[in-house]
């Protein structure tokens, strides 16, 4: 297999306040303090929807810019819901400052349907643990 990313993270003794090394960036997570949390960092199903934002984002602008289209300023509304047997749904709404055909939303909302976190996010991946050596 090839990795395609690597994440570490580390606990802080502050709660639920981690640091994230994500690649060579550094972020931190934190729960809501109605969670019990600081809310000094966004939380995991923020960074989810964030992932998948960004990821939305760069392919369509990508897509465009090969197309010779101009997205100008392009934007993603993302929103994470629970329905009442507890799958979750993510609606995204796109937005563009530039007067798009109707046909070329159409292609981007395709494209946008496959774009790789999409896919990971829709059929999932194997996820394994395992216990490693002592700090």
């Amino acid at each position: 297999m090839s990795r395609v990313s690597l994440a570490t993270i580390e606990s802080t003794g502050s709660n639920y306040l981690h640091h994230i090394k994500a690649g060579h960036f550094a972020l931190d997570t934190d729960e809501p303090t109605q969670l019990g949390g600081q809310g000094v960092g966004p939380a995991p199903f923020d960074y989810y929807l964030a992932s998948l934002a960004a990821c939305t984002a760069i392919t369509l602008r990508m897509y465009a810019q090969h197309k010779g289209w101009e997205l100008g300023q392009f934007r993603a509304e993302l929103e994470l819901t629970r329905d009442d047997e507890g799958r979750m749904h993510v609606h995204r709404v796109l937005r563009s400052d530039q007067p798009l055909s109707d046909e070329q939303w159409q292609r981007l909302l395709e494209i946008v349907a496959n774009t790789p976190v999409t896919k990971a996010m829709r059929e999932g991946a194997v996820i394994t643990s395992a216990r490693g050596d002592a700090l």
